[in-house]
């Protein structure tokens, strides 16, 4: 039997407590996969039970279907199991109403953006989809494409234009450093180009805030869906699997109404910037050290490759001495206690989150979370000794005959072939942009 909204399911399952026909949808989330599933869903859903109203999900997959085969026929609802040392969680989630599939259906997704009870449009689409030039500015050619975010929210916006509606909130869920200041940027330069009379409208209207989102999610699998199904005695083919810890912080910059996600857990701040850099070079860059370092050593997952003595001092380093450094905290934010915490959510053994997941997308996300604490460091004269390593273990990594699952796959084979490569990646007219140089 398949999970649904008439399914019946054990009490000891959490589920919503509010009626999910009545509410209308609030919010537009672009790409929708398992990360805004544990995270940013969740964190709507619990604001939902407790009384805000009419902030149901309508996700948008750009362009494969799998997510929408997987909820659709379950009337939206999944589940998310937060696993530890001390258990598991389970928690049945129902703030999503139904998933749209772009490739199939654009105009869906325009209506939906322009539909008169949307505030927000969110995205997580990893930081290849923003389509940025190695300069960071954007792909004008590419953002063209069918699958492009720009053509859907840019149409979406028209039409709210023309109906006489308000801007809407952008809202940038994705790792990137500045990710409000990149989106709008990136939009403002589309429409510019594509659609030059509605961009004084977009910088009057909407608001693009900066966010930093924080919870591991690894990809699910059969075992982990047989395991919710024997719990909840019906087959989840959405089930999601992650940690118990979540953090989400919050630029309060809306253009509008917005759920009250700070009742919840999330944090409404003034700067974001502090916990966003933390996050990206003390947590992910951490992450990407220990993917590269870790397959080399011949580790599938965090925890066994965070246990090895020959990889921990080097992460442990990494966090504490070379990254840690070159952030300023904001007021009441301790490094060392989050290096610390790091540590422990990485060791987490009930958690099966493969290095090979994390190892994807190599040349979108060490700019950020490795090149910025490298050129910091440079124009200190200092050295950083475990990011050199790391370094070392990606370039292993690109030459190791292993698949590459990044958007300049071939480039970087290439590259890393033979001498030079670190200054064919990182040195001048390199493929890889960044303030640092070898």
């Amino acid at each position: 039997m398949r999970l649904s909204a008439q399914t019946p399911l054990p009490p000891a399952v959490r589920r919503p407590d509010y009626d999910r026909s009545a509410q209308a949808a609030g919010i537009v989330h672009i790409g929708i996969g398992a990360f805004h599933r544990a995270h940013q869903a969740v964190y709507t859903d619990r604001a939902m039970r407790a009384g805000d109203r009419d902030w149901g999900i309508i996700g948008v997959s750009l362009r494969s279907g799998d997510v929408a085969a997987q909820l659709n026929p379950q009337d939206g609802l999944y589940t998310v199991s937060a696993r530890s040392a001390a258990g598991t969680d389970l928690r049945l989630i129902g703030a999503v109403q139904k998933i749209l599939v772009a490739a199939d259906d654009p105009q869906a997704v325009v209506d939906a953006i322009a539909a008169p009870t949307t505030h927000i449009v969110s995205f997580t689409v990893t930081e290849k989809a923003y389509l940025r030039r190695p300069d960071g500015a954007l792909d004008l050619a590419a953002a063209v494409y069918p699958a492009s975010l720009y053509r859907f929210v840019a149409a979406g916006l028209a039409a709210r234009k023309a109906a006489g509606l308000p801007g809407l909130t952008l809202l940038s869920c994705d790792n990137l450093a500045g990710n409000g200041a990149v989106l709008r940027g990136l939009m403002r330069a589309y429409l510019a180009a594509y659609h030059p009379g509605l961009a004084a409208w977009f910088d009057g209207e909407c608001t693009c805030p900066a966010t930093m989102v924080d919870r591991i999610v690894p990809r699910a699998t059969d075992a982990d869906r047989a395991t919710v199904e024997a719990e909840l005695g019906v087959r989840d083919e959405g089930a999601v699997v992650t940690e118990a810890f979540s953090q989400w912080v919050i630029e309060d910059d809306f253009a509008g109404p917005r759920p009250r996600w700070d009742r919840v857990g999330a944090e409404l701040v003034a700067d974001v910037a502090p916990y966003e850099t933390a996050k990206l070079r003390m947590l992910n860059g951490a992450h990407s050290a220990l993917a590269y370092i870790g397959l080399g050593r011949g580790h599938e997952f965090v925890h066994q490759a965070i246990a090895d003595p020959g990889i921990r001092p080097v992460i442990e380093r990494l966090m504490r001495d070379e990254a840690a450094p070159t952030i300023p905290a904001a007021p009441g934010q301790d490094l060392a206690t989050y290096a610390g915490a790091l540590l422990d959510r990485f060791a987490n053994p009930a958690l099966h989150h493969r290095l090979a997941q994390i190892a994807m997308d190599g040349s979108q996300k060490i700019p950020q979370r490795w090149l910025a604490t490298l050129a910091w460091h440079q124009e200190r004269g200092n050295r950083c000794l475990s990011l050199e390593a790391a370094i070392a273990a990606w370039i292993a990594f690109l030459r190791s005959g292993n698949p590459i699952d990044d958007p300049l796959a071939g480039k970087l084979r290439d590259a890393a072939a033979g001498p030079y490569a670190i200054e064919r990646l990182f040195g001048d007219g390199g493929l890889i942009a960044s303030d640092w140089r070898p």
